[in-house]
């Protein structure tokens, strides 16, 4: 359906805290129910009969191959006509995909289920991005688009938390069917509250370009390319640790289920939810003065984030002074969201906003989740022969490299920044 004319929207618009409550919401569900096959791996693997590497295979290349590609033509959808319809309908296909995870009794029909799930995540992430920059100024943008990023911190540690509680209390597959079933009650509740904002006169039009304008004005954009890739081998590291921390809690230190998931909800809610804060609060203090600083806060924080990592999971120390250790790297690593979401919104203009960042979660994504939960589980078998129980937390730590090319390609990235960068109302 056509989207009307600006002067035909006469609806009232919620108040942007309220838009900006509910995309959080939905966002931590969509991290929930990622999250949740993490914690669950050891059951989920002994019931299904699964090696690392195919296990690794469910939490990131099922997950990944349709949200990786689908996420572009999803965002021009949701350009094209209202941003919130495409969010409620996404929502609601992964979820309903959730709960069928649950009833799963083979590794292909989990596969099949998480393609699902990935299918309909595509849609939730970029036009979610492309509402808040409509609700929010410059000035205040990147600190809307962090607390939006709470998302990951809170629904990675509710996934965490909630699936290690019911499946000692029930069993696994009803942490899957719970989470899938909530998630189908939020999406119509999510529908009526959040509205789009009428857009400015020509914008409709503007919206209408073509893939094949939006994208080749990004490829000509070096710190595009550079900052779509370094996040992408940082989500490599982060998306293979969130989906095997638990199993190597578990392994080699000796954990039990709601043991792990406390140790870790701990600390993905105090560090994760600090980490994103500190990185809005920080772009948009020293964004304001020099663009260039919107790439540069991440490139360090990815430099600190793999020794500190590397200690906590290599060091013999107790459980205490690892979480305290851990608490560092798990702010540092969540930190780059808001500085490099909202520069992604602003090399592009307005009216395209939800297909760059389509475009920038395509290659992060492709990057991020097609490998780095594949790759670790691979690594994990590789090293059984040589380390035993303990391979895979070697494997976890050999990936924490790719933290540190992240941070030097960020630096690159910051060095064009500042030309790519098209202000508030230019065209």
């Amino acid at each position: 359906m056509a989207e009307p004319a600006a002067g035909a929207q006469t609806r009232k618009t919620p108040a942007p805290g309220l838009v900006l409550t509910m995309l959080l919401l939905v966002y931590t569900f969509n991290f929930l129910d990622r999250q949740i096959l993490g914690i669950l791996a050891q059951p989920i693997k002994a019931d299904l009969g699964l090696t690392d590497a195919e296990f690794g295979a469910l939490g990131g290349l099922a997950f990944a191959i349709l949200y990786s590609v689908l996420g572009v033509p999803l965002a021009l959808l949701a350009d094209r006509t209202r941003r919130s319809w495409v969010i409620a309908g996404a929502l609601a296909f992964w979820s309903g995909f959730t709960a069928l995870c649950g009833v799963a009794t083979s590794f292909w029909q989990m596969f099949i289920f998480r393609l699902g799930v990935g299918t309909g995540e595509a849609g939730g992430v970029a036009p979610s991005y492309a509402l808040i920059a409509d609700y929010f100024p410059p000035e205040k943008r990147a600190r809307a688009l962090a607390i939006y990023s709470l998302g990951i911190p809170v629904g990675l540690a509710g996934g965490t938390l909630l699936g290690a509680y019911i499946a000692t209390m029930v069993n696994w597959r009803a942490a899957f069917i719970a989470m899938g079933i909530a998630g189908m009650v939020l999406a119509p509740i999510f529908l009526l509250v959040v509205k789009d904002k009428p857009r400015p006169e020509g914008a409709t039009q503007a919206a209408r370009a073509p893939l094949g304008a939006v994208f080749p004005l990004l490829a000509r954009k070096p710190s595009f390319w550079l900052m779509a890739i370094a996040s992408g081998f940082s989500s490599l590291c982060g998306y293979g640790l969130a989906l095997w921390t638990p199993a190597v809690l578990m392994r080699s230190f000796g954990l039990d289920l709601v043991t792990t998931g406390q140790f870790l909800a701990s600390l993905l809610v105090i560090g994760g939810t600090t980490g994103m804060f500190l990185g809005g609060w920080l772009a948009d203090r020293l964004g304001q003065v020099d663009r260039r600083w919107y790439a540069r806060i991440p490139a360090i924080a990815w430099l600190i984030t793999a020794p500190t990592f590397a200690i906590a999971l290599i060091a013999p120390i107790p459980m205490a002074i690892m979480w305290v250790i851990l608490l560092v790297p798990n702010a540092l690593n969540t930190l780059w969201l808001g500085p490099v979401t909202n520069s992604v919104q602003h090399l592009v203009p307005a009216p395209m906003r939800a297909t760059a960042s389509g475009s920038f979660l395509m290659i992060n994504n492709l990057i991020g989740l097609g490998i780095g939960p594949m790759l670790m589980g691979f690594l994990s078998d590789q090293f059984t022969a040589a380390y035993g129980t303990e391979a895979l937390r070697y494997a976890a730590t050999a990936c924490l490299s790719f933290y540190v090319i992240a941070g030097l390609m960020m630096l690159l990235a910051a060095r064009s920044l500042r030309a790519d960068w098209i202000e508030e109302g230019a065209h």
